[in-house]
C-alpha cells in the first residue's frame, strides 16, 4: 500500500484561541549564529546570539556574540527568510550594540581582569562593516541606549564582580557608574562624555554600584538598573540624578524552591530582593523591570514602577506559573531562582501597548496587553529557542525579534539562534499543550511516551528520568484547543514517589491502570524492565528483564510499549550488543504464559548521528512506530513513522534468529516540525492513536535542560 497520502497535519488544532481582532504574535523563521561564518570557517566553535539591535529601517539586526568576539549581521528584509551578512571582529567582548542612521555604536569589553577593567565605544558603518572610531569608556560596559532622537547614548559601566571571590560578595571595586556621550550627525563626541557617579544612594553595597541596564526615554531621561544593589536610578535630562529608590522585595506562595527533580509548587519564599535586570520606560511616568535577581534576589517575576518608585504592579507568582502550565517550568536549571525573568521590550502594536518578558532559563516569551499599566494582560507565550537574551520590537513592521544566546554544538544540540516572530491576526500557535484551567497547578514535562485512553481526545503521556524523583502520568484532553492537561498521577512505590525509573513508555491495562516501560541505565543503577500500576499510580508489578536479553544490554533501552491481547510489546531504542547493524527489537512479553519473544526490525540507513525507535503503538492492524536520528536542527534526516503489519509480529524465542519485519512509511514529520518556525527539534517521542481513530505526536522537551523547553503536540489526522 503507498504512503497514507490523505493524511493532514493538524499543528493548527493544537493553538490557543486569543479575542477575535486581538494581536497574535507568530514565529515565522529561525537563523542559526553558525550561518553568519564565512566559508572555510570552524562552523562547530561556540557562538552565540546575546542582545540584539535592529536598524532604523528595520532590514538589519545585530547581535553581540560573545565567545566569538563579534559582531552578527543579519538581512531581515524578508523575514520569512533571513540572510546572513556576515560577522565582525571587535578585538574584545562585544556587549550591546545600537544603530543610528547608518552607524553602529557597540559597547566593547577590554578587561585584562575584574580589578582592571577597561572597555570602548566603537562606531561602525552598517553597511561596509567598517570600525570607524572608537571612544575609551575607562570601565567595563554592558547595556548601551540611545536616544529617542538619536542625539546621544548612554552606557552602563558595569565594572562587574567576580563571582568566584568571596562567594561574589559586594563590595568589589572598582565601581561602576554611567556615561552620556553626545552624537551629532552620526559621529560621536568622545571628549564630550560626562561621567555620571552610582555611588551613595543603593542600601545595598552603596559604595559598589553595578550599572546592569539603561534605557532613556522622549525626554531625554535615563533610567538604571543596579541589579546587585537592587536599586533604580533615575538620571535627567541634564545629566544629573534626579531621582533613585530601591526596587524593593516580594514575598511568594506556590513556588518549587528546590532543583531536585520534582515540580512541587508548595514552597514559600519570603522578602525577596527583586534585583531588576533589564528595564525599560513604559511611557514618561513608568518604567518595567525583568526581575532577574542574579545575587542574592529570586523574585521570579517583573514589575511595573511609578517613576516615583511606587509599585503600580507586580506579577508575583503569575508569570512563573503561566510557564509552568506550558512545560518550561526549569526545574534543572533553576538554582530555585525559578524561570529569571532577564530581558524585557515595550511596544504598541495595532494601537495597544505590550511588554514582552523573557524568561531565559524558561525560554519563553511572555506577551502582556498593557493598556492598564495596573492590570497587566496576559495575551500569550511564545517559544524562542535556548535561553533568550535579548529582543527587539518592530512595530513599524509588525516584528518581534529574540536573540538566543545558548550554543549545545559541542554536545551535539541546538546551536544559538536568532527568531523572527509576526505580528497578525488568527490563531496563535503556542503551546500546544498547556495544563491551564486543571483544577491545581501542574508542572509538566519530558514526555517520553503517548497512549489512548477510550473516548475520542483521550490520552496519556508519562514523563522520563528528568523528573526521577517525580516520575508521572498525564492525563490530556485533546478535543480542547490548545490540548489540556486535566490531571497528574504521580507513580509511586509503597505509596511514596518511586525512584530508580526512566519512563519511556505507556499503554493502559484496559482495567483502569497500566504498563509503563522503563528504559535502565546500569551506570545509574536504574534497571530495564517493566512496571504495571493502578489506576492511582502505584506499582502493583515489577517485571525484570530475562537474562538473554540483559546480556547484551546497552543503556537504550525500551522506548514504547503497546498490548496486543496478553502480549506486550516493547521497541527497543538502538541495537544491543547481539543485534546486526541497522537492526533492533522489537521484544514481547506473554503475560499469561510469562514468555519472552521478540522480532527483528530493520532501521534507516543511518547518517551522521545513531539511529533508533522512540515509540510504538498497536492500532488496528498495524503496530506504528516512531524512527528517529538523534540529530537537531538543519542536520536532522530522519523524523518518520512508519508502520508494520501486525502479521508480522510473529515473536520467537531469545536467541533464536529473529525474523525481520517489513515496515511501511506513513508520514515523514520533519515538515510537520518545521512547521513552527524554529529549528527542527530531535525527539520525536509519543504517538497514539484516539479511540476515533485521530493519530497525535508529542515531542520530549528534555525537562528544559538543554533545551528550549518547547513541546510540539499535534494531529497527523485519520489513521483509520
Amino acid at each position: 500500500m503507498p504512503k497514507l497520502a490523505l493524511l493532514t497535519s493538524a499543528i493548527a488544532l493544537a493553538t490557543a484561541m486569543p479575542a477575535l481582532s486581538e494581536t497574535v504574535f507568530t514565529r515565522i523563521a529561525s537563523f542559526a549564529t553558525p550561518d553568519n561564518m564565512a566559508e572555510g570557517e570552524d562552523r562547530a566553535r561556540p557562538t552565540s546570539a546575546e542582545i540584539i539591535s535592529a536598524s532604523e529601517d528595520g532590514n538589519t539586526v545585530v547581535y553581540s556574540d560573545s565567545p566569538l568576539g563579534v559582531l552578527g549581521f543579519v538581512d531581515i528584509t524578508d523575514p520569512t527568510a533571513p540572510r546572513p551578512l556576515g560577522n565582525v571582529a571587535m578585538d574584545g567582548e562585544p556587549t550591546t550594540a545600537v544603530i543610528i542612521g547608518q552607524r553602529v555604536f557597540v559597547g566593547v569589553d577590554t578587561s585584562e581582569s575584574f580589578t582592571d577593567p577597561s572597555g570602548q565605544l566603537r562606531v561602525l558603518d552598517l553597511e561596509s562593516h567598517e570600525v570607524l572610531s572608537s571612544c575609551d569608556l575607562g570601565g567595563q560596559p554592558d547595556a548601551v541606549a540611545k536616544a529617542p532622537d538619536g542625539s546621544f547614548l548612554a552606557v552602563a559601566i558595569e565594572n562587574q564582580r567576580d563571582e568566584d571571590l568571596n562567594d561574589g560578595a559586594l563590595p568589589q571595586m572598582p565601581a561602576g557608574y554611567v556615561v552620556k556621550l553626545p552624537v551629532t550627525e552620526g559621529e560621536l563626541d568622545c571628549d564630550g562624555q560626562s561621567r555620571i557617579e552610582m555611588t551613595g544612594m543603593a542600601g545595598i553595597g552603596a559604595e559598589d554600584p553595578e550599572p546592569e541596564y539603561v534605557d532613556i526615554n522622549e525626554a531625554g531621561e535615563i533610567v538604571v538598573t543596579l541589579q546587585e544593589n537592587n536599586h533604580i536610578v533615575v538620571i535627567g535630562a541634564d545629566g544629573t540624578v534626579a531621582s533613585h529608590f530601591s526596587a524593593g522585595t516580594v514575598s511568594l506562595e506556590d513556588v518549587d524552591a528546590l532543583d531536585d527533580g520534582a515540580l512541587s509548587f508548595t514552597d514559600t519564599l519570603a522578602d525577596l530582593t527583586r534585583e531588576p535586570d533589564a528595564m525599560k520606560w513604559l511611557d514618561a511616568d513608568h518604567v518595567v523591570t525583568a526581575n532577574e535577581g542574579d545575587y542574592e534576589g529570586g523574585s521570579r517575576g517583573w514589575t511595573i514602577f511609578h517613576r516615583d518608585g511606587t509599585v503600580v504592579y507586580d506579577s508575583g507568582n503569575s508569570f512563573e506559573h503561566a510557564v509552568i502550565e506550558a512545560g518550561h517550568y526549569p526545574d534543572r536549571r533553576s538554582d530555585a531562582k525559578g524561570v529569571e525573568p532577564e530581558s524585557i521590550e515595550v511596544a504598541t502594536f495595532d494601537g495597544t501597548p505590550y511588554v514582552f518578558v523573557v524568561s531565559e532559563r524558561g525560554s519563553i516569551i511572555g506577551v502582556y496587553d498593557v493598556t492598564d499599566p495596573a492590570a497587566p494582560r496576559l495575551s500569550q507565550l511564545l517559544p524562542s529557542g535556548i535561553s533568550p537574551e535579548g529582543i527587539v520590537a518592530l512595530p513599524e513592521r509588525n516584528l518581534l525579534i529574540t536573540a538566543n544566546e545558548a550554543d549545545l554544538g559541542e554536545d551535539g544540540g541546538a546551536r544559538a539562534h536568532v527568531m523572527l516572530f509576526q505580528a497578525g491576526e488568527g490563531p496563535a500557535t503556542y503551546p500546544m499543550l498547556t495544563s491551564a484551567g486543571a483544577e491545581e497547578l501542574i508542572g509538566w514535562g519530558a514526555l517520553s511516551g503517548l497512549a489512548a485512553g477510550e473516548t475520542p481526545g483521550q490520552l496519556f503521556a508519562i514523563s522520563d528520568s528528568v523528573y526521577g524523583a517525580q516520575p508521572a502520568i498525564y492525563a490530556i484532553d485533546a478535543t480542547q484547543t490548545p490540548a489540556r492537561i486535566t490531571a497528574k498521577t504521580v507513580i509511586t512505590r509503597n505509596g511514596d514517589p518511586a525512584q530508580k525509573l526512566d519512563l519511556e513508555g505507556i499503554t493502559p491495562d484496559g482495567e483502569g491502570g497500566f504498563w509503563l516501560a522503563s528504559e535502565g541505565r546500569s551506570d545509574r543503577l536504574i534497571p530495564h524492565a517493566l512496571y504495571h500500576v493502578d489506576a492511582d499510580g502505584e506499582i502493583q508489578t515489577e517485571i525484570a528483564l530475562p537474562a538473554e536479553l540483559l546480556a547484551h544490554e546497552t543503556r537504550f533501552g525500551f522506548e514504547g510499549i503497546a498490548l496486543q491481547g496478553d502480549r506486550l510489546w516493547m521497541a527497543v531504542q538502538r541495537e544491543w550488543g547481539d543485534d546486526p547493524e541497522g537492526q533492533v527489537k522489537l521484544v514481547s512479553y506473554d503475560l499469561e504464559a510469562e514468555e519472552w519473544g521478540a522480532v527483528a526490525y530493520p532501521l534507516e540507513a543511518k547518517g551522521e548521528g545513531w539511529m533508533g525507535l522512540s515509540e510504538i503503538t498497536i492500532d488496528g492492524d498495524w503496530a506504528y512506530v516512531i524512527e528517529r536520528d538523534n540529530l537537531i536542527g538543519a542536520a536532522a534526516v530522519v523524523k518518520k513513522l512508519f508502520r508494520v503489519p501486525l502479521a508480522d509480529l510473529a515473536p520467537v524465542a531469545l536467541g533464536e534468529t529473529l525474523p525481520v519485519v517489513t515496515k511501511e512509511e506513513v508520514r515523514d514529520l520533519i515538515p510537520d516540525l518545521q512547521a513552527t518556525g524554529g529549528y527542527v527539534v530531535d525527539k520525536v517521542e509519543g504517538f497514539a492513536i484516539d479511540a476515533e481513530g485521530q493519530g497525535w505526536v508529542v515531542t520530549d522537551n528534555d525537562g528544559v535542560d538543554d533545551s528550549s523547553g518547547e513541546t510540539l503536540f499535534w494531529s497527523v489526522g485519520a489513521m483509520r
